[in-house]
């Protein structure tokens, strides 16, 4: 597992990113790859350590724990230290299918759970695994395999983001026709629309992998909407088993006095449109635009942070990021103990860029808005704010409580909602009679991904609720080796 003194020899080193200043003028990726020398030297600070936390794949805290789809991370750590690229690449797609997209956007919940990371700086996992996937496609190691033999079965897949992408690649593999319904225009769900340009390029990465699963014999159908374009009833009858991946689309909304006013959206109303466009080359219309406008985020989570970076490359005049829970500090404090996700202060790439725009971090902590306030026209104006503190009710529970006096006005021409996800839009459940949970997802447990109706299975969000890229690889895959087992009486999928 690398070179046996390495982590005491060599220091945590990772790759350089473009100026912020110069990477909002574009769309592009920003992200400069390590040396093949540096990344063998990075390889070797992976410690022969007895029990390697970091692909376990737990939940503790409510949070990830090591890898989720338990990639092999040691193995791949000593055969880059090796010079081994192409062992590597094998090893990492044993469970990844698509290690381009999380070597991109995954939160590498594998270094919080580092064994070195306990006392020093852990491994570069993330950076690594990017290295030997681009590699791979650069070497021109990564072809279509379709499958020898078919089945002759008939899967259904709703919905293309990263769930339905993974179920819809190993039950390929295990021979089924695989038919994946998409409503947007082009496939890939969250992984097309909901994460920007600059952080997961389309054409050069997600349009890549997409055209290698259908010459693998997967047929995407876009532009269909299961339950409307599509009856549910007729899904059912065409395949021999389904599987839904939907996602959990639903936005959570703030109904505080002047909502109703124009100018205020939900986040992915406004990446989703972006996104379009820069793939259309819309540069002055079709998409909701920041240009010249103070922009108000509510929601400090990954998808405010997207809505950041993408109104900076609009050119926003200013920009104000609402954060309800407190500043994290630091280090890991005493109840976050490794090898749980370290809850600490750091700033991911769209308030490095807001930072470097504006001079300082966009966010503001413990506050909330109260109200919105529009001009003459109908059209946002002002967003009024109150700081507030976490404080338990007569229950019990924690509760925001606002501090009186600490009331703020901030100007806003735009205001965007990242305020999370509440669960999977209920239409198509419903038509299907789907048994749901107590939070509105489908009911079918984790492991088995079995709904209450034989031969449709559930995955990802729509399953889970809102959580990680990686987490729907892990449920994909899982579904798909259950929906196997339904079909054939066994399986052989991982």
């Amino acid at each position: 597992m690398g070179k046996p003194t390495g982590f005491i020899e060599f220091a945590r080193e990772v790759a350089a990113e473009l100026d912020p200043r110069d990477r909002i003028r574009n769309w592009d990726e920003f992200h400069l790859p390590l040396p093949e020398e540096k990344l063998r030297t990075q390889g070797a600070r992976c410690m022969d350590c007895g029990t390697p936390f970091c692909h376990t794949g737990i939940t503790l805290s409510g949070m990830a724990s090591g890898c989720p789809i338990n990639n092999l991370i040691p193995e791949w750590n000593d055969l880059v230290y090796r010079g081994l690229w192409r062992e590597a690449l094998d090893r990492l797609h044993k469970t990844n299918n698509f290690p381009e997209f999380t070597g991109r956007v995954c939160p590498a919940p594998c270094e919080g759970a580092c064994v070195l990371g306990i006392h020093n700086p852990p491994v570069t996992i993330k950076e690594i695994e990017h290295a030997i996937i681009d590699k791979g496609w650069e070497e021109g190691w990564i072809e279509p395999h379709p499958p020898a033999k078919r089945t002759g079965k008939k899967v259904a897949i709703v919905g293309s983001g990263p769930a339905g992408l993974c179920a819809a690649a190993q039950l390929n593999t295990a021979g089924h026709w695989v038919t994946v319904f998409e409503r947007a225009d082009r496939p890939g769900g969250l992984l097309m629309y909901g994460i920007p340009n600059m952080k997961l390029d389309k054409k050069k990465v997600v349009l890549r992998r997409l055209r290698l699963l259908e010459q693998e014999g997967i047929k995407f159908v876009c532009n269909t909407e299961v339950g409307k374009d599509l009856p549910a009833e007729q899904l059912l009858k065409e395949f021999d088993a389904v599987v839904l991946c939907t996602g959990a689309t639903r936005p959570r909304d703030l109904p505080i006095p002047g909502r109703e006013l124009q100018g205020i959206h939900f986040a992915m109303e406004f990446l989703t449109a972006n996104t379009k466009a820069v793939l259309d080359g819309q540069r002055n219309g079709g998409f909701i635009n920041a240009a010249g406008k103070d922009v108000v985020i509510i929601g400090g989570g990954d998808t405010g942070t997207d809505c950041v970076g993408t109104s900076l490359r609009h050119g926003c005049r200013s920009l104000v990021q609402l954060e309800i829970m407190p500043k994290p500090p630091l280090e890991r404090a005493p109840n976050n103990p490794w090898p749980e996700w370290p809850k600490i202060y750091r700033m991911d790439y769209g308030q490095e860029e807001a930072a470097a725009q504006f001079g300082s971090d966009p966010r503001v902590y413990l506050t909330t808005a109260t109200h919105f306030e529009g001009d003459a026209n109908g059209h946002v104006k002002a967003v009024h704010t109150v700081e507030v503190e976490w404080a338990k009710d007569e229950a019990g529970r924690l509760v925001p409580k606002h501090i009186p006096g600490t009331e703020k006005v901030l100007p806003a021409q735009l205001v965007l909602l990242a305020m999370g996800f509440l669960g999977p839009e209920q239409p198509l459940l419903d038509a299907l009679g789907l048994e749901r949970d107590s939070r509105s997802n489908i009911k079918a447990e984790y492991g088995r991904y079995a709904t209450s109706i034989p031969g449709v299975f559930a995955a990802g969000d729509c399953r889970r609720g809102q959580s990680l890229v990686v987490w729907a690889f892990n449920e994909g895959r899982g579904a798909a080796r259950e929906c196997d087992r339904y079909l054939m009486g066994h399986t052989d999928l991982p």
